[in-house]
């Protein structure tokens, strides 16, 4: 059996270069050591690295690769990540950057290799679902066992590893953050290899996963909110990059943003947003958590303007905050939630920073913190590491990637709930002195981010698997969430910390009914209440739809979206029957209660009186017709 390489025995080679390149001060100096470096290292006969296992799947190819057949004579960039994870999605800007400027037939090719966390993300459609949502277009293996991973002794997530064109280790960079060294590597290699005339121009066979799907109204919705007041629902329509704005029977009032991902403010017709999620409306107030532009918006649509209120449309690295919002950098914002602090505030789950902030409507001032005037954004909670740690001080906890917000803003609550994705949990953060607390899921162990299941039960001995949406619901006490990873919509009391699940099967489907545990769901990502808590609204994520669940008649069902020129075929339909004469006999029936986009089935059966007939070529019709 042939003797191969793992990165362990790369980093005392690749070490001395990244201490030398910490001391370089010009970029001259840089690429001299990096053209030395490779000089050196490609001597080596002994970093060749093993192949891919045979019989993975293989997305956006023609089909599976080979670091001995396709990739060979190319520079190779091996990106191991897990999609649910936020630093993994930090990386991808990165490399989509990287493959704009350099080509398959340049000579390099980028390769996810998708080496999964969770159960459910070993799953091949869920691996698809992923690299749609994030518009991934280069070929990526579903290592759903990590063989490679376990091979070169990778050691979290994200990894990149940088290839020469026999399978040779190069580089490797842990982490997210490392642009310029990615791109000093990766130029240096090409230009190394193509000067030994090493690299191979030929094609590897790429084909889009997403050019084989059809069209939708949803694609990936992340979150759902509702206004009260109006009844008006807001949905990030994640995957087309927009805010739709529709009424509780599911017209389309307003579309904000889209098809395409950008950065744009101004009028409704000419905003951008890029995969926005967190949504909360508060009359013609529509708050945005414009996730990968790294920015809070404001939509105003009694004015019909869209602003930044929070962000620079860049990551940011700041983990203290206090500057004016449009000042303040800020990472990948995944939930909002308006609140008080002395003041009406923002709430911000910060995801790329593993913490709670705090964006000012109104000035003023946080438990166990200063003063703060209008327009600041702040951290609140979170020391910035990646932990499932619980502490009487905000500052001292440790979030893991929040995902979710709910607030419970009466006593004996006054709190924030938090969906704390990575470590499983649920977690309760209090607007009197800032303590976190656990709630349900996870464990003890602060470091210990992979306790995690599909459990019914008491706090600790409740599982969940990365749940991302929540929702407080005020009359009963009761917190909905989204289990996304179980497929389930679960409902706990915080009182009894009881936990147990009330909607899905726990299989990714899309079915409905005829009861809550019978219907099915993929993936969702978020909830709101309407209808006075009636009703419950689901983003369904990986189905692209609304669904909702009825709480008195324990159904679920369908939510139309109609876009307005569908809506008004509609109307023009009815305006065109025929009225009915005076003398039409009418039958009154019992009249039945069903919710917006609920299934009803009405058996109509026609007869004529006895000893009639129709009569063959006169004109006759029937037609039905509902309001």
């Amino acid at each position: 059996m042939a003797s191969y390489s793992k990165l362990s025995d790369l980093f005392p080679i690749q070490s001395q270069l990244d201490y030398a390149l910490e001391d370089a001060t010009t970029q001259e100096e840089k690429e001299n050591l990096v053209h030395e470096y490779l000089h050196k290292i490609d001597n080596k006969d002994d970093l060749i690295i093993p192949d891919f296992e045979e019989g993975l799947e293989w997305l956006n190819t023609d089909g599976p690769l080979s670091l001995r057949k396709e990739l060979s004579g190319k520079v190779v960039v091996l990106d191991f990540f897990t999609y649910c994870c936020i630093n993994c999605m930090h990386l991808l800007p990165d490399l989509h950057q990287l493959e704009q400027s350099y080509t398959i037939e340049d000579g390099l090719v980028v390769v996810g290799v998708h080496s999964a966390k969770f159960p459910n993300e070993k799953v091949l459609q869920n691996v698809c679902s992923a690299v749609l949502r994030y518009d991934i277009t280069h070929p990526v293996v579903n290592d759903s066992d990590a063989r490679l991973w376990q091979e070169l002794e990778v050691s979290c997530w994200p990894t990149l590893v940088l290839l020469g064109p026999r399978g040779n280790l190069l580089f490797s960079l842990v982490g997210e953050g490392h642009r310029e060294q990615l791109f000093l590597f990766t130029d240096a290699a090409l230009k190394h290899y193509r000067e030994k005339g090493l690299l191979k121009n030929h094609d590897v066979g790429i084909k889009l996963y997403r050019d084989s799907l059809p069209p939708s109204i949803l694609s990936f919705p992340g979150k759902i909110a509702m206004d009260p007041s109006s009844k008006r629902l807001a949905i990030a329509d994640t995957g087309h990059h927009r805010v739709l704005v529709v009424s509780n029977t599911g017209q389309v009032l307003h579309s904000i943003g889209g098809p395409s991902s950008g950065r744009q403010d101004g009028n409704l017709s000419e905003a951008q947003f890029s995969s926005p999620q967190g949504v909360i409306i508060k009359g013609d107030t529509v708050y945005v958590a414009d996730t990968e532009n790294h920015l809070v918006r404001k939509i105003n649509l009694s004015e019909e303007k869209v602003s930044t209120l929070a962000g620079i449309g860049v990551q940011g690295t700041d983990k203290e905050g206090g500057a004016p919002g449009p000042q303040q950098p800020i990472s990948s914002p995944w939930d909002v939630t308006l609140g008080n602090a002395g003041g009406d505030v923002l709430w911000i789950a910060m995801a790329g920073t593993h913490q709670i902030w705090a964006l000012f409507l109104e000035d003023g001032k946080l438990p166990k913190g200063s003063d703060s005037k209008k327009g600041t954004c702040v951290r609140f909670a979170g020391s910035g590491n990646e932990e499932n740690r619980n502490n009487a001080y905000p500052h001292k906890a440790g979030l893991a990637q929040p995902s979710g917000l709910a607030l419970a803003p009466t006593e004996p609550w006054e709190c924030l709930f938090i969906a704390d994705s990575e470590s499983s949990t649920i977690r309760s953060l209090s607007l009197k002195d800032g303590a976190v607390k656990h709630v349900v899921g996870g464990e003890r162990d602060p470091l210990n981010l992979f306790a995690f299941g599909d459990v019914d039960g008491k706090g600790i001995d409740a599982k969940l698997q990365h749940p991302l949406g929540l929702c407080w619901d005020e009359g009963n006490s009761l917190l909905y969430v989204a289990d996304s990873y179980n497929h389930k919509i679960k409902v706990v009391d915080p009182k009894t910390k009881q936990c147990r699940v009330l909607a899905g099967t726990g299989k990714a489907g899309n079915g409905l009914g005829p009861s809550f545990l019978d219907s099915s769901f993929n993936e969702p990502g978020g909830l709101c209440l309407g209808e006075g808590g009636k009703l419950l609204y689901v983003a369904d994520t990986n189905n692209h739809c609304i669904k909702v669940l009825d709480l008195e008649t324990k159904t679920v069902s369908l939510f139309p979206i109609l876009v307005q020129h569908e809506v008004d075929a509609v109307l023009t339909t009815v305006r065109k029957l025929p009225k009915l004469p005076k003398s039409a006999p009418v039958l009154t029936m019992p009249s039945i209660t069903v919710s917006s986009g609920q299934s009803a089935t009405l058996l109509l059966k026609l007869a004529l009186p006895a000893g009639t007939k129709l009569t063959e070529e006169a004109p006759s019709f029937w037609s039905l017709s509902a309001e």
